[in-house]
């Protein structure tokens, strides 16, 4: 099974300063993943090794039963989880046929560690988000 495109990959910020080869090598770590209108794909507080990124469908965010906000094809989440393997901080849930393909954490850590053109890329973008939360905060 043929993991995202690399078009797709290069849409996510986190991945978005990686080159094509990086992106071919990332693709192949990735695993299909689908979900019915009304499954859980992450729960609020339960622990969290997985990165998605959406192909098609619309999932819900939500926050302590609030919703947050609405994904669709290209948005990704749990990229904090996939570095620190921490709770997840919010939960989503497919709202309609969604296709995603995911990663965990004992897929992407050799990857990183082993490639300094992936794992540089990612510290920046890691950073950028920091500075831009603590500017919100």
């Amino acid at each position: 099974m043929a993991g995202p495109s690399i078009e797709l990959l290069h849409r996510v910020p986190l991945f978005a300063e990686l080159g094509r080869r990086e992106l071919e090598r990332l693709s192949t770590s990735f695993k299909e993943r689908s979900f019915g209108p009304g499954e859980s794909v992450a729960v609020e507080g339960e622990g969290g090794a997985g990165f998605f990124v959406i192909e098609s469908g619309e999932a819900v965010v939500r926050v302590h039963g609030d919703e947050r906000g609405r994904l669709g094809p290209g948005d990704y989440f749990g990229d904090v989880a996939i570095i620190d393997q921490g709770d997840r901080t919010a939960s989503i849930e497919a709202q309609s046929e969604l296709k995603c393909y995911g990663m965990t954490f004992w897929d992407f850590r050799p990857l990183v560690e082993s490639d300094a053109r992936i794992a540089w890329p990612l510290l920046q973008a890691m950073a950028k988000r920091l500075r831009a939360a603590e500017a919100e905060g």
